[in-house]
């Protein structure tokens, strides 16, 4: 398994699937912006990004997952960039099937029927802001895809269109050749992980 090349094809992927805010814009190159002026960024961002994907039919993807999410719990405190996702910032909230056990950050198992969503953004190295897309995982009951750990991936464009990817070399094979040992899970970076 190549994780260099598909993650290079979900970048590729990824890149086509944003959208400018201008009004967001940010004095602060992306790669040097602390926590707290990312969270300002989202803070402008937030509502339009949330009512965006919130748009339109989704498809495969059930709907519910898109529109109940932002009342679901926040797990991420602030917006991190963590080298993944196309090098974007990201809010993680996790559904309370289970956010309990996804805030012990690998020390208990994800049950099925946790849906986990994180928000996306960039900034560029001249303070640009664009929207990214809503990644979606959704942990399955054990067997239904041993493939992929029994999780499932999604994904909805900025303008709430549902994305057809290669879940295996865009998704899969990212989360278990980088977070094998962490089921499988991206957690977000220390600093910003909420507290259990």
């Amino acid at each position: 398994m190549n994780i260099l090349k598909s993650s290079a094809a979900c970048f590729a992927i990824l890149a086509m699937s944003t959208t400018a805010h201008a009004a967001c814009t940010s004095d602060t190159p992306g790669p040097e912006m602390s926590f707290d002026q990312a969270q300002t960024v989202y803070e402008c961002l937030k509502e339009e990004l949330q009512a965006n994907y919130a748009k339109g039919d989704k498809g495969w993807i059930p709907s519910e997952f898109v529109t109940d999410y932002p009342n679901w719990r926040q797990v991420s405190t602030k917006p991190a960039a963590p080298g993944f996702h196309g090098g974007r910032f990201l809010v993680t909230y996790v559904n309370e099937t289970g956010a309990d056990a996804y805030i012990q950050y690998g020390e208990a198992p994800i049950p099925a029927g946790t849906i986990i969503t994180k928000e996306s953004f960039a900034v560029d190295d001249q303070g640009a802001v664009s929207a990214g897309p809503l990644f979606i995982m959704e942990k399955t009951e054990t067997g239904k895809s041993p493939e992929t750990d029994d999780w499932y991936y999604m994904m909805v464009a900025p303008n709430g269109s549902p994305q057809a990817v290669n879940v295996m070399t865009a998704c899969n094979e990212c989360h278990q050749g980088n977070f094998g040992e962490q089921q499988n899970l991206g957690f977000p970076v220390e600093e910003v992980r909420l507290k259990p």
